[in-house]
């Protein structure tokens, strides 16, 4: 992804003159620069070429930030190009996870940087790695990661997506000032990310993840999604209050971390499985059941830091076939604690299609 200008302005390509752009002239033909917009109207927009007669650009309803918008005519420059970890909105909110400070992007624009000259690089698919010292795990493979983007692609979890983003939606973030940031810890592909920043136009998204394969894909999930490398059980390499909304799916939760990059108005959005989740497979694939203490477990992670404000139940029905099925018992703690050829057996065996229930519990925590 493009690194920012050096002054860290736009440039406007309206200056034939500006040497850093000497290719920035009046290109209406140019259908590769889709912020060239006819926009002559907008007197905050003053580096839109003018386009007379280039044809309208059709809005894109799976892109709500898309500079196309009609009722958008003000689509502030900072979210003029794509979103990655070395974007200044989010280097802003992130720290150096060995002393702290503050980071900013190198001069070459290939790593991020502290005062003490601690340096992370950032990698070419989009990421920065924010790990120090060895990770305890290596995360989901590559294959693993594939699997799962390919289930969650068929939509087979959109049931938690679209809980997540209702439940951004009416947590406040707007009022926490402008972009603010949305943080999912243990975020995967970021698919759950992607739903929650459309839900929130104006906001910015940072994915953590100690898997390098998941971090890949979630680094292109959405066009203001970035991504860093990060274990959550370890400080986290972010700000005192810089985060509006908190997401936490199926993943470890760092109670003292949370509280201290949550901003006090900010919501951490834990979900979490009912008894009723995947019940069709458990006794017949030997899965793990559902702790039936794990609400009060995640509360005990909680306590002292975090109130809870309201939970709500979300069940669906999933049709899958066999190889969804692997794929979904891959994605939970079953995968580490079945005999991979037995499974593999009683998956064979499974009718195809299997009808499964996906029942999880959203719980809206409020720092105290």
């Amino acid at each position: 992804m493009s690194a920012p200008h050096p002054s860290g302005q736009p440039v406007d390509p309206a200056r034939p003159d500006n040497p850093a752009r000497p290719d920035d002239a009046a290109r209406p033909d140019d259908a590769a620069r889709p912020d060239n917009l006819a926009r002559p109207d907008n007197p905050a927009r003053p580096d839109n070429l003018a386009r007379p007669d280039g044809p309208a650009r059709p809005h894109d309803p799976a892109r709500p930030d898309d500079p196309a918008r009609p009722d958008d005519p003000a689509r502030p420059d900072d979210l003029a190009r794509p979103v990655d970890a070395g974007h200044p909105l989010v280097v802003a909110r992130l720290r150096c996870p060995v002393c702290a400070g503050p980071l900013a992007a190198a001069t070459d624009a290939r790593a991020l940087r502290c005062p003490r000259r601690h340096s992370f690089d950032l990698a070419r698919q989009g990421y920065v790695n924010l790990l120090t010292g060895r990770a305890p795990h290596a995360g989901d493979t590559p294959a693993m990661v594939a699997a799962r983007a390919d289930f969650l692609a068929a939509g087979h979890y959109d049931v938690i997506s679209a809980a997540l983003a209702e439940a951004a939606a009416h947590a406040g973030a707007a009022d926490l000032g402008a972009y603010p940031l949305v943080v999912d810890a243990g975020a995967g592909t970021g698919r759950h990310l992607a739903a929650v920043l459309a839900a929130l136009p104006d906001a910015v998204g940072l994915a953590l993840d100690v898997a390098k394969p998941a971090l890949r894909r979630a680094a292109r999930a959405h066009p203001r999604a970035a991504a860093a490398l990060a274990d959550t059980w370890r400080p986290l390499p972010l700000a005192d209050h810089s985060v509006a909304v908190l997401l936490n799916v199926f993943a470890p939760r760092n109670g003292d971390e949370f509280h201290r990059v949550l901003h006090p108005a900010g919501a951490l959005l834990v979900v979490t499985p009912t008894d009723d989740h995947l019940a069709e497979l458990v006794d017949v694939l030997g899965l793990l059941r559902v702790d039936p203490a794990k609400a009060d477990r995640v509360a005990d992670s909680l306590s002292g830091r975090f109130t809870p404000h309201h939970a709500t139940v979300h069940t669906a029905r999933l049709p899958l076939d066999r190889a969804e099925v692997t794929t979904l018992v891959g994605m939970g703690p079953s995968a580490w604690h079945t005999d991979p050829h037995r499974l593999a057996a009683a998956i064979d065996a499974l009718p195809a299609p299997v009808t499964v229930t996906a029942s999880v519990r959203l719980t809206v925590w409020r720092p105290r």
